[in-house]
């Protein structure tokens, strides 16, 4: 017995549910009028679309297994189809050989095989139905879990869960997480969660790098030694060197973002922030000799 609705999806007889829908998907995209624009691609995507719509609905499809292409008169469908002429309307034709009131009423699918191919569809592109699936939303983030990365509890439209912060994201940049979107027919979209990170009061990025303000006292900076320093990777010990300036820089290497591309860590810039100590605090002879000392 012929059954030339799986010839139209190339595809055989004893396909799954999950090969029918990958064979329809591919060959809707290839045929869609809005992207071929050869001869007969129109009439071609609507032969897909109705023979996916008969194999896609258990109870049709029952009906086809059983009865094949006789329910054509005994053609096949591509000639039974272009036996209808261009202004037939395949919807209500098949609708009338497998009843169930049509094909806008099966499975949820909203094809109108009579209709153009315009931009008025609510779904993907032009009318090939594909609806959007995907939930887009929101979150903000500790500007140190932007940095080293960690854990984000995220409760929304998509439900309650904890989603894992990659190390080094960017604000602005877009997390994905497959199959937490919507559900329809089968298919899941995704989750797309965009972030926004929170400012630091130490830390200020710049692509790769941080930069942070820290303050010694002036006998630091006159006579130099060491300081201890945090770091988001945790305690560095600084050298200041004798008569550093106020605002100067120091650099401590790969104390900075990781870099996910690249796999390299950008720098730390340390800036020196001079406490001056307040003259009251000083003994009258000191107060003495630095007035006569300083220019």
């Amino acid at each position: 017995m012929s059954k030339s609705l799986y010839d139209t999806l190339e595809i055989n007889e004893n396909a799954s549910s999950d090969e029918i829908k990958k064979a329809y998907r591919r060959l809707a995209r290839k045929y869609h009028p809005d992207i071929n624009k050869e001869k007969g691609a129109e009439e071609k995507f609507k032969e897909i679309n109705a023979a996916y719509e008969v194999l896609s609905d258990e109870n049709k499809k029952a009906q086809y297994d059983r009865f094949g292409d006789a329910m054509f008169g005994g053609q096949n469908f591509h000639d039974f189809s272009r036996a209808q002429g261009s202004n037939v309307n395949l919807d209500d034709l098949l609708s009338s050989l497998f009843g169930q009131g049509g094909f806008n009423a099966g499975n949820g699918s909203r094809f109108s095989f009579g209709g153009g191919f315009g931009g008025g569809s609510d779904f993907g592109f032009g009318g090939f139905d594909m609806p959007n699936l995907d939930i887009q939303e929101h979150i903000k983030i500790p500007f140190e879990s932007a940095a080293l990365g960690g854990s984000y509890h995220y409760s929304g439209r998509s439900g309650s869960f904890d989603i894992k912060i990659p190390v080094g994201i960017k604000d602005g940049e877009t997390i994905r997480l497959k199959g937490k979107g919507n559900a329809h027919s089968g298919r899941s979209g995704d989750l797309l969660l965009k972030v926004q990170i929170a400012p630091s009061p130490e830390y200020t990025r710049q692509d790769d790098d941080l930069y942070k303000d820290f303050d010694i006292s002036l006998k630091l900076a006159l006579f130099g030694g060491k300081v201890t320093l945090p770091t988001l990777y945790g305690d560095v010990t600084l050298t200041i060197p004798p008569n550093t300036k106020n605002n100067q820089k120091f650099r401590i290497k790969a104390k900075g973002i990781k870099n996910r591309k690249t796999g390299i860590t950008g720098d730390l810039y340390l800036k020196a922030n001079i406490i001056l100590p307040h003259s009251d605090t000083l003994s009258p002879e000191l107060q003495t000799l630095l007035k006569e000392q300083l220019s």
